[in-house]
C-alpha cells in the first residue's frame, strides 16, 4: 500500500509516517516510480507507535520498546534489555511529575496570599 492508504488506515500524517522510517520505527519499500509501499503489517506497526508516544514514551524508548511488542497490540511482553531503559523513563517521569507539582504549589500558594490579602471594594 502507499503512504497514503496507510496514513487513511492509521490516523497518522504522511509526515509522521516518514518520520517514522527516518527514526527506524517504520519499513517501507521502493516502488518503480520512486513511492513508499507499506506491506499489511505497517498498519499494527503504526498504532503500536502512535499508542507508545501516546503513553508519553518519547522515540528513542518506543525504539526499544517496538521489538517486545505483542501481536498487532502494543502489549508489551517484558524483555530483559528493555527492564532497564523502562525503569530510567518511570525516573524521568516521576521527576517531571514532582516538577509539575512544585510548580502548582507554588502557583496555589500565590493564589492563597493574593485572595487572602486582596482589599475589598
Amino acid at each position: 500500500m502507499l503512504i497514503g492508504g496507510l496514513a487513511a488506515l492509521t490516523g497518522a500524517s504522511r509526515r509522521s509516517l516518514r518520520h517514522y522510517e527516518d527514526e527506524g520505527l517504520l519499513i517501507s519499500a521502493r516502488a518503480a516510480n520512486g513511492y513508499r509501499t507499506y506491506d499489511a503489517a505497517a498498519v499494527a506497526t503504526v498504532h503500536k507507535i502512535k499508542a507508545l508516544l501516546g503513553a508519553g514514551m518519547t522515540l528513542d524508548l518506543v525504539r526499544q520498546v517496538l521489538p517486545c511488542t505483542v501481536d498487532a497490540t502494543p502489549r508489551v511482553e517484558p524483555c530483559a534489555r528493555l527492564l532497564t531503559a523502562l525503569r530510567g523513563e518511570m525516573a524521568r517521569l516521576d521527576e517531571s511529575a514532582a516538577a509539575i507539582q512544585l510548580s502548582r504549589n507554588q502557583i496555589a500558594a500565590i493564589v492563597e496570599r493574593s485572595t487572602t490579602s486582596a482589599p475589598s471594594r
